[in-house]
């Protein structure tokens, strides 16, 4: 199936159950709290982006694109925000996406987006873009399970769904991975185009003509929060650092462990980072 085919199908990405609850029950008040929706929308991956498309769209025609939550909740109207929620598709059961473990999917997009962030930061980007960027990064994997569920159980079997490896297996199985996906998505819904960049060359950032620093950012957040779903120690960082992606941004790998955002010794509960 061609990449174009693939964002044609039907399929609605799914949201986490407890992210969408927190919505309804913070959008019921007479007056929601912009922190708290901003919070929230901040941990899902899919009603983010829904809320960025809608407002990316042409009733607001803004001049420039909108790059993050915060920007997007003071731009559309509350009744609009409680149509997007209550209508948000729930990932309730292990056969939402096939093959894909959805629990993992969440903590790890927010782990990363929060270690996106704070790289940003250090190298001068915009940390708003880094956090997009690696909420987001994600959703492509999402609609390839969904497109080609038959296919991919042979890439599955062999690495984990974010292991750094998939990318290249994706690619010479279907002619694009999960990055490129995302990235396809990301321009229909009329993202800024560093995010979209950022998507498109996360796998390899700097092994295009595209220079995109936020692209080694994500590629560098993506490194560490798989880490910690793979519970690598000392040895396997060390051996795993995209060190031809670090230095080019000036950052070794104890720098980024420096800034690391997250306490990585709080156990795995699979519903414990949401707010």
């Amino acid at each position: 199936m061609e990449l174009n085919a693939l964002l044609e199908i039907p399929v609605a990405l799914p949201s986490h159950p407890r992210a969408v609850a927190l919505l309804m029950a913070e959008l019921s008040h007479a007056e929601p709290s912009l922190r708290r929706l901003t919070q929230i929308f901040g941990t899902d991956p899919a009603l983010a982006a829904r809320l960025l498309e809608l407002a990316n769209g042409p009733e607001f025609g803004m001049s420039r694109a909108v790059c993050g939550v915060p920007e997007a909740l003071a731009l559309v109207g509350m009744p609009q925000v409680r149509a997007l929620v209550g209508s948000a598709p729930l990932g309730t059961t292990s056969r939402s996406v096939p093959g894909v473990n959805l629990q993992q999917f969440w903590r790890y997009s927010l782990h990363t987006a929060k270690m996106a962030r704070s790289l940003a930061g250090v190298v001068r980007h915009n940390p708003m873009a880094g956090y997009t960027a690696g909420l987001l990064h994600g959703l492509g994997e999402l609609l390839i399970h969904l497109g080609h569920p038959e296919r991919l159980a042979s890439v599955d079997s062999v690495v984990g769904t974010f292991d750094p490896r998939r990318a290249v297996l994706e690619h010479r199985l279907l002619g694009y991975g999960f990055g490129a996906v995302s990235a396809a998505m990301a321009r229909r819904w009329q993202l800024p185009q560093v995010v979209v960049d950022a998507l498109q060359y996360q796998h390899a950032p700097f092994e295009n003509s595209v220079y995109e620093p936020l692209a080694g950012v994500l590629h560098l957040a993506a490194w560490r929060a798989w880490a910690r779903e793979a519970a690598w120690g000392d040895k396997e960082l060390a051996v795993s650092f995209p060190a031809e992606v670090g230095l080019p941004l000036g950052l070794d790998i104890d720098m980024v462990l420096q800034q690391d955002p997250i306490d990585w010794t709080a156990p795995v509960d699979a519903g414990a980072y949401l707010v």
